[in-house]
Formats: C-alpha cells, structure tokens, sequence
C-alpha cells in the first residue's frame, strides 16, 4: 500500500531547487553523495560482522557446544546492529528493494525449513502447500507437484530452489532471519519470558538432537555463505560505478533527493510505526515480531529507527568508532527553511528518546514480544509512544519535502495505521 504525501510541483519549480542551491552553502550534489557514502559504510559493516558470523558458525558446526552456540548467537546480534541502520536505503532504492528479501525477508513460515512444534504451530496451512516441508528431515519435498530433489543442501539450492517456493513469499529459505531460526529454534513462550532454545546437540552427530544434525549444519552454512555473497553484491553496487550509486545519480538531483526522502518515510511510517510495530501491537501477537526467535526486536527496531536519523543528519558511525558524515538533508533543509529543518531534527530527537526508552525496557525489563503483550499497560504504552513518534516525525518529512519543492512523495502505508478494522477481518 503506498499513501500519497504532499503536492507534485511543475517542472520550473524543480528547476527552482537547482537555481535556490547553486546559492545556497549545501550543494544538494554533496549530500547526494554523502547519503551513497554512508550506504557503502553500512553494507560493508555488515558484511564484515557477517564474516564474523560465518566464522563463528563454523566453530558451531565444527565442534557444537553450549559455548559455541552461543557464540554463534551473539555474532549474529552483533551483525544486526550495521545492517539494520541501512533499511532506510530499502525504499526509492528500486536496486535495494528488490534484492531485500534475500536477506531480510520476514515473517517466515519455519516449518519449510525444520521440525517445529505441531501443537503451537500447526500441522497444514491453507496458503502454504510447504508449511511443514522440512527441507531438512526431507531429501525430496513436493512443489507445484513436482517432485525436488533436496537430498544436497548447497547455497545454490536454498536461493534457486526453496526461497519463496511456490511463488508463496512466507517460504523463506535464506537471510538473517532462516539463521537466526536454524541458531535460536522457535519461540515457545508465547508473550512469557524466553526466546527460543535449541540446543547445541542439534548440529552434533555424535549426540543428535532433532535428527539429521548434519543436514541442519549443512543447511546452517549455506545459509551463512549465501548472506555473504548477497551482501558483497550490495557493496559493490554503492561503489563508485556501482549499480546502486549510479542509478541514483541518474535519477538527477531532485529524483535523488526525492528517493532520500522517500526512505526515510516510508520506513518511517508504513513499514516500522505500521507492519513491523502497530500491527503486533493491534493483535497483541508475539509472532508479528521482527526478530521472533532471538527476542531481539527491540534492538531491530532501535537501529532501523536509528539509520533514519543517520540518514538526515549525513552522519554514520561504523562498528569500528571511526565516523563516515559529509553534507546532510539537515543542511539542505535549513538552507531553505531553518524552522522546518529544526522541526525535524527535534521529531528524530524526539523519536530516538521514545526507541532509546523502549531498548531499555527490552534490556532490563521484559523482550519486546512481552512489551506487546495483551493486558501489558506499560509495555503498550512504550510500543505506542515510538509508534507515534514515527508518525509524527513523517509528518515532519512532508514539510521537508515542501519547503524543498519536490515531486509528490509516495511513502509505504500500513493498514494497521490507515484502516485499522481491516487487521481484525
């Protein structure tokens, strides 16, 4: 769903931006290319922590213990941080959106992939022939009702084969969120206390849990060599003379800056404040959560929030401490109006306070599946407040877009914000 944000202007009022910036202290080209640079910043920290990860992984599979599974999981917390900073490059990125689900894909239908527990999660779905599939226990699955060979789990396999098989986008096979289930197993305890447990035994031959530990340590890898293999393709497309960074210099400075801004709302707005927060909120469902079996929602979400305002302020810091930051939208922005610019800068204050208090309650007081809890006044209450805070700050990027005389922006919406009445139907 795409809500339509703020009036389209003619083109001499685009060619007007270029004219009011050429006298202007910022050169819209400047913060063009610092917006690309921070983009090369971020998806090269995630791929260096998703290094960090692999190795870890292989430590996992190559001597399964309590130590180095939860090595393993604390690798893949650590490779959340940088990647979750760039979803504001998701949306307007066309390049960016479209290789997305390889590696973020969510929620998934887990029972592709392993055994789950049947009486919490169900033994058929009408939507999903591959509901229970079990790729793993299952040297030939069924799909479109051809026989598939999977008697070999390869990397190949999971991104040719099993992702989004059957044309069903819930059959996820690859990304962040297939490891972080193959690492944590499902979350059981409902909006009780707990993330998943699956125990090291379940990758070790000699001690097996679960069945075929090999083709779950087999299938563990693939996935891990697939993430690094998408995501060097992703910092190659925002270097110089990358697919990425090229096509937005293409798109000319206002299409650009357009493009910039319509990240940071739809993010903003229809994606975190609506799908990813206001609709588990609605239901109360500790599975519409982003990071459902680890418990770490409410770190994910804290980043995504987080990479929105990197993106404003032209400001980036890497996990190594060293700062990437050249000429914002900030800057732009209070070139042509200081008040709005002001404006957004406190919303994004404002909204970072509101993600920065519910971190804390997740870190010291009870998992995000928890603070959505039905009954939780107190947990409702801080999901709220940063849901809010998002709406009010996209309101706020409308105004950016004014006072910058852009094309009308479209930014994603969400019916658990738009038509609220449709989620319970």
């Amino acid at each position: 769903m795409l809500v339509k944000f703020m009036r389209t202007t003619t083109a001499a009022a685009v060619l007007a931006l270029s004219a009011t910036a050429a006298l202007a202290e910022t050169k819209p080209s400047e913060v063009i290319s610092t917006y690309a640079d921070i983009a090369l910043a971020g998806y090269e920290d995630s791929l260096t922590t998703a290094k960090e990860l692999d190795a870890a992984i292989e430590k996992l599979v190559a001597a399964p213990s309590d130590a180095s599974l939860k090595a393993a999981r604390e690798a893949w917390l650590a490779a959340r941080i940088p990647y979750q900073q760039t979803e504001a490059y998701r949306f307007g990125n066309a390049i960016v959106d479209d290789w997305e689900g390889r590696v973020n894909a969510w929620p998934l239908d887990e029972g592709l992939i392993d055994y789950v527990d049947a009486s919490s999660y169900g033994a058929e779905s009408d939507e999903n022939e591959l509901y229970t599939a079990n790729v793993i226990a299952n040297k030939t699955i069924t799909i479109n009702g051809e026989e598939v060979d999977a008697s070999t789990i390869t990397p190949e396999f999971l991104a040719g084969t099993l992702q989004e098989a059957g044309d069903v986008e819930a059959n996820v096979a690859t990304g962040y969120h297939a490891i972080e289930f193959l690492l944590w197993g499902q979350d059981l305890n409902g909006t009780n206390a707990g993330a998943g447990a699956r125990p090291a035994t379940d990758f070790d031959p000699a001690n097996c849990t679960g069945g075929n530990c090999e083709r779950r340590a087999a299938y563990l890898s693939s996935a891990s060599d697939l993430l690094l293999t998408d995501l060097e393709e992703m910092v190659g497309n925002w270097k110089d003379g990358g697919a990425a960074r090229t096509a937005l210099m293409e798109n000319g400075e206002a299409g650009a800056l357009r493009t910039i801004l319509t990240g940071m709302g739809s993010l903003s707005y229809g994606e975190l404040a609506g799908e990813r927060m206001k609709l588990g909120l609605l239901l109360h469902d500790p599975e519409e959560e982003h990071d459902c079996f680890s418990d770490n929602t409410f770190n994910s979400h804290y980043y995504d929030a987080l990479g929105i305002k990197n993106v404003y302020e032209g400001r980036y810091q890497r996990v190594d401490g060293s700062i990437v930051e050249g000429p914002s939208v900030a800057d732009l922005v209070g070139d042509a109006d200081a008040g709005v610019a002001e404006e957004l800068g406190t919303k994004l204050e404002a909204t970072h306070a509101a993600f920065t208090e519910m971190k804390k309650r997740g870190e010291t007081v009870e998992a995000y599946d928890q603070m959505i809890g039905e009954g939780n006044d107190a947990g409702n209450a801080v999901v709220q407040a940063a849901i809010n805070a998002l709406i009010d700050q996209t309101r706020s990027i409308e105004r950016a877009v004014a006072v910058l005389d852009l094309e009308a922006l479209e930014v994603e919406g969400s019916d658990s914000l738009d038509n609220p009445d449709a989620v319970f139907q």
